[in-house]
């Protein structure tokens, strides 16, 4: 069985660094809104998000991801700066309290979300648009000396429906060159190399099947020289997949087995971090993918 070798690094984080590398760690979702595409509006209220980014926690995921503003495709941004704040900042806060060393990531593209979360606890920026969307972001993680994950996005999310197709074999050479430009775009901003992470964004500007050559070649994206974190959970490529089965597109809460089959194959590609909506059930596909890429039982 193919298995990619995965170099270690030291990721810096605001206060802390975390070893990427030995094993696969897990990013656990918290969508602390009413319209996220994969469980909108069941985490919305405060209580509710809190609750279930502790169980999160107690499910060993090893960083929390919160978002406060919906990317699914179709939508324009409209959450204001605000807004996003007044949803995000109480669960970051209440969570903290309960679990002191808990790691939290905000998932935003505005940089005075970044410099608010960031400076109430939060240790990484998840930026979708890499850096892109808000001129201030890059100097802003520079400033704050914060973990950044750089994605890969094709277009905004109100163009993702509508983009030409790309050619199967011009996925990964364009996500390469990309991500290649942002990341050196983000260093001669000031954001220090161990501080980032690259991410290719599974379903983010790219459409059902062009998902499919990037997680077949993800391995090349060690070539750039940092982590990476795939994102692969419940998207619609895999739902799209399961309708040769169903005879009709899986719902994203249909897509679980799916998911472990995709991030299963992330691992043994190299991934150092996958994002996941299922801790639970993706700790476990993890720690089988991390015994094969070792070599023997855990």
């Amino acid at each position: 069985m193919p298995v990619a070798l995965r170099p270690c690094f030291d990721w810096k984080l605001r206060t802390r660094s975390i070893a990427l590398g030995t094993r696969t760690l897990l990013v656990g979702v918290v969508n602390i809104t009413p319209d996220s595409f994969s469980d909108g509006g069941q985490f919305a209220t405060t209580d509710q998000a809190v609750e279930h980014a502790l169980r999160l926690l107690d499910e060993d995921a090893d960083i929390l991801d919160l978002g406060g503003e919906s990317t699914r495709p179709g939508t324009r941004p409209l959450v204001s700066t605000q807004e996003e704040l007044d949803r995000v900042l109480p669960v970051m806060e209440a969570v903290l309290r309960e679990r002191h060393d808990a790691v939290i990531s905000i998932d935003t593209y505005k940089a005075a979300t970044a410099r608010a979360v960031i400076a109430a606890g939060s240790e990484i920026v998840n930026d979708i648009s890499g850096l892109q969307w808000d001129e201030a972001m890059a100097s802003t993680c520079a400033e704050l000396r914060c973990g950044v994950v750089l994605m890969h996005t094709r277009g905004r999310m109100h163009e993702w429906r509508t983009q030409p197709p790309i050619p199967s074999d011009e996925v990964v050479p364009l996500v390469l060159r990309e991500l290649k430009e942002r990341s050196a775009a983000a260093l001669a901003a000031g954001v220090e190399r161990a501080s980032l992470v690259l991410d290719p964004g599974f379903g983010f500007g790219k459409s059902f099947e062009e998902n499919y050559p990037l997680l077949v070649h993800l391995a090349e994206l060690h070539t750039l020289g940092f982590p990476i974190l795939a994102g692969t959970s419940r998207k619609s490529f895999l739902g799209r997949t399961l309708a040769q089965i169903y005879g009709h597109d899986a719902p994203p809460d249909r897509r679980g087995n799916a998911t472990l089959a995709s991030i299963t194959a992330a691992v043994l590609a190299g991934a150092h971090l996958v994002r996941v909506h299922d801790v639970k059930a993706a700790r476990e596909a993890v720690a089988v993918a991390d015994a094969i890429r070792n070599g023997t039982q855990q």
